[in-house]
């Protein structure tokens, strides 16, 4: 059967949406409808956890858009894995992280991996997932490239050409069998170097845009097939009365009161 991902550019801008249509649509099977998607009433990045805040709030209300609009699966298109876990508990269909996706997968590419990211910041909330997601015995080290989103863009060669470097040098320092490129636009720049011609480096790079929608597709058969089923006894628990109705209906018709403030404010 036919299945609908939607992979969200977790931003409030257009930037981004190209390059990973570019680079990752090739990827998808025949018969999945891989929309991309991005965000409206927040900012353009998440670089600080402020912002961050605005964007998860905006994810959380698009995934629920996508539930309603019939896609099979949603992935929250950043390496931070943004409103993932609160997703999960507000609606039914599968909600992916390209973190968490990543690393299930690592062991089909190697035993240990190194996490190469945009910057130190970045890599602050990375080494905690890292911790969250259980892998701390299997990821060796975390390095940086020192690029932001909103430059890599406008640069996609240069950030290829650093992580060329960075990985080696991590490889190198760490001894880890594997990278795991923890930023779906580092990701993004070195695939589409690999797609005009450049040279896959001599070990296993995860793509973690490539690793979300593969664990999408596979997910969303699942689900088709009713035999995905989050459970809701314990940390993605559901209230089981009106009550969360009634919460996710408030919640979301305040979000709409401020939402118009702050498209005018962020498109400044």
């Amino acid at each position: 059967m036919p299945r609908k991902i939607n992979f969200i550019n977790p931003f409030g801008t257009t930037a981004y949406d190209d390059l990973i249509r570019e680079t990752l649509s090739h990827y998808a099977l025949r018969d999945t409808t891989l929309e991309i998607t991005h965000l409206t009433a927040c900012p353009a990045d998440m670089d600080y956890f402020y912002p961050k805040h605005f964007v998860e709030a905006a994810l959380l209300e698009a995934i629920m858009k996508a539930e309603e609009d019939g896609f099979d699966a949603v992935i929250s298109g950043c390496c931070y894995d943004p409103a993932v876990r609160v997703a999960r508990e507000t609606v039914n269909i599968p909600v992916i992280g390209p973190m968490e996706a990543s690393l299930s997968m690592l062991p089909f590419y190697g035993k240990t991996a190194v996490i190469v990211t945009d910057h130190v910041k970045a890599g602050s909330l990375m080494k905690d997932n890292v911790k969250i997601y259980g892998a701390s015995e299997v990821v060796l080290g975390l390095d940086v490239i020192n690029w932001y989103v909103k430059d890599m863009v406008n640069d996609t060669s240069s950030v290829a050409n650093d992580v060329i470097r960075v990985t080696q040098e991590s490889i190198d320092k760490t001894g880890a069998e594997a990278v795991i490129l923890n930023c779906t636009i580092i990701a993004a720049s070195y695939q589409k170097y690999l797609m005009n011609g450049g040279k896959a480096a001599p070990f296993p790079i995860l793509n973690p845009n490539l690793m979300a929608l593969k664990v999408a597709e596979s997910l969303a058969d699942v689900y088709q097939q009713g035999a995905y089923q989050i459970s809701r006894s314990g940390f993605y628990g559901q209230p089981t009365d009106k009550h969360f109705s009634e919460i996710s209906r408030d919640t979301r018709a305040a979000w709409h009161k401020v939402e118009s403030a702050l498209v005018a404010h962020y498109s400044k």
